[in-house]
């Protein structure tokens, strides 16, 4: 059953509120649409876990860096609600901009410390986009969970921060990231890729996992970290913005997995940015 589009915050609110009356448990999935197996994973999680599940399809404006990279963002509204039909999710929320930042908006929420790194500082004024977009999807959908994928493990803890801080009283889940068969994260960015650089993309992941593996055996982190760097741009990719590990809680910068830690990856392939990230444990 497709779920109702809801395009206005009235009619959101009107459709939660009687779920809110009777005391159910309201599962939110924010997304940008061009869904993919990852985001419906998350919506599979909120079905398991919430009585009720709202599932938003918001470009944010606020969380782009440039206008070309907003506009070329992938839009695919109507293959996004036939993906959506066979969870039974209780509403698809598809808010026109005035919804979100009606005229004379002027508030934005930042998270200080998570949100001076990696992609902190290579997209500027990103997770205050984030972070204040999540703020006002939570609040208008009356959310008690909140589904995120670990593939955007510092956007995760930027929002875990977010709702502890500012006592919102949502839990937020951090769910596996789903690869495609040959390990590629999946990202709605992947559509951007041309055939040929969809075909090197991988190696993005390959590369990590060969420095991750380098970590757990105690190896000489930088100097893997150059020979990775150096194969990714034999490979075809034309930068990289950061390969770092980084503590799983605070994402401080570590040389070797002394706690609970991550390593992360961001590079350019063919004027597309990828990210990924990769658990390495102490």
């Amino acid at each position: 059953m497709t779920a109702p589009i809801l395009r206005s915050l009235a009619e959101l609110r009107a459709a939660t509120r009687p779920w809110i009356r009777t005391g159910e448990s309201i599962g939110v999935v924010p997304t940008m649409g061009a869904l993919h197996d990852g985001h419906l994973s998350l919506v599979a999680a909120a079905k398991a876990a919430c009585t009720r599940v709202v599932v938003t399809i918001f470009v944010n404006p606020r969380q782009f860096s440039s206008p070309e990279d907003l506009a070329n963002y992938p839009r695919t509204e109507e293959a996004d609600a036939k993906k959506l039909a066979r969870f039974g999710v209780d509403a698809l929320y598809v808010p026109d901009g005035d919804q979100m930042y009606p005229e004379g908006f002027a508030t934005t929420v930042s998270v200080a410390g998570l949100t001076d790194v990696m992609d902190g500082i290579h997209r500027p004024g990103h997770f205050e986009g984030v972070a204040t977009v999540v703020a006002k999807l939570f609040a208008q959908s009356s959310a008690t969970d909140a589904f995120f994928g670990e593939k955007d493990f510092q956007q995760l803890q930027v929002v875990r921060r977010m709702a502890r801080d500012l006592d919102l009283g949502v839990t937020v889940h951090g769910c596996p990231t789903i690869r495609e068969m040959d390990g590629l994260a999946m990202s709605s960015r992947n559509l951007l890729l041309s055939d040929r650089a969809r075909t090197v993309a991988p190696a993005l992941p390959e590369q990590m996992q060969t420095l991750a593996r380098t970590l757990r055996e105690g190896g000489d982190f930088g100097a893997a970290r150059l020979d990775a760097v150096a194969a990714l741009e034999r490979a075809g990719f034309t930068s990289v913005d950061y390969l770092e590990l980084r503590a799983n809680d605070d994402l401080a910068l570590l040389e070797a997995p002394t706690r609970p830690a991550r390593l992360f990856g961001a590079a350019w392939l063919a004027g597309v940015r990828l990210i990924d990230n990769i658990a390495v444990d102490p």
